[in-house]
């Protein structure tokens, strides 16, 4: 048997990272996917289905720290449905993937819906001076 989910989505909001009484880091977000189709009469259709996605340990900060609203994903993890009763006594469910993997997929350094900017020339005879970076993220600090 398998229980796996494959899913190509953007955030709907930026993570939320919390830690259970143990210390354990949790972190929750919703993604967007998104099926397109078009209909009998000619007219494109669009049906948005949202995912709540759980991820803990590592990979709940490293989502927490890098993740933002708006950017696209690619999470693979197992379906698993929780109940529960609310302050009420009323029984609960819901339906999430608990993360097992994630991939961003928005190319380094764009935002959704961005548009890169021109490189401008610079004149050949200015001197450029280097200023310091300060806490840079570069490609090595990413753990995956």
């Amino acid at each position: 048997m398998v229980n796996r989910a494959f899913l190509i989505g953007r955030l709907g909001r930026d993570p939320e990272l919390r830690h259970t009484t143990s210390g354990t880091p949790v972190a929750s977000f919703s993604i967007a996917t998104d099926e397109r189709w078009v209909d009998s009469e000619g007219n494109r259709q669009t049906r948005t289905e949202w995912h709540r996605i759980v991820a803990w340990r590592r990979l709940a900060e490293i989502c927490g720290q890098y993740l933002k609203k708006g950017k696209l994903v690619f999470i693979e993890g197992r379906i698993q449905t929780r109940e529960w009763d609310d302050r009420d006594g009323n029984k609960r469910r819901t339906t999430e993937i608990e993360a097992s993997d994630m991939q961003m997929l928005d190319p380094k350094g764009s935002a959704p819906g961005s548009v890169p900017e021109a490189p401008r020339p610079s004149p050949s005879n200015e001197t450029v001076e280097e200023k310091p970076m300060g806490d840079v993220i570069t490609d090595d600090d990413i753990p995956f």
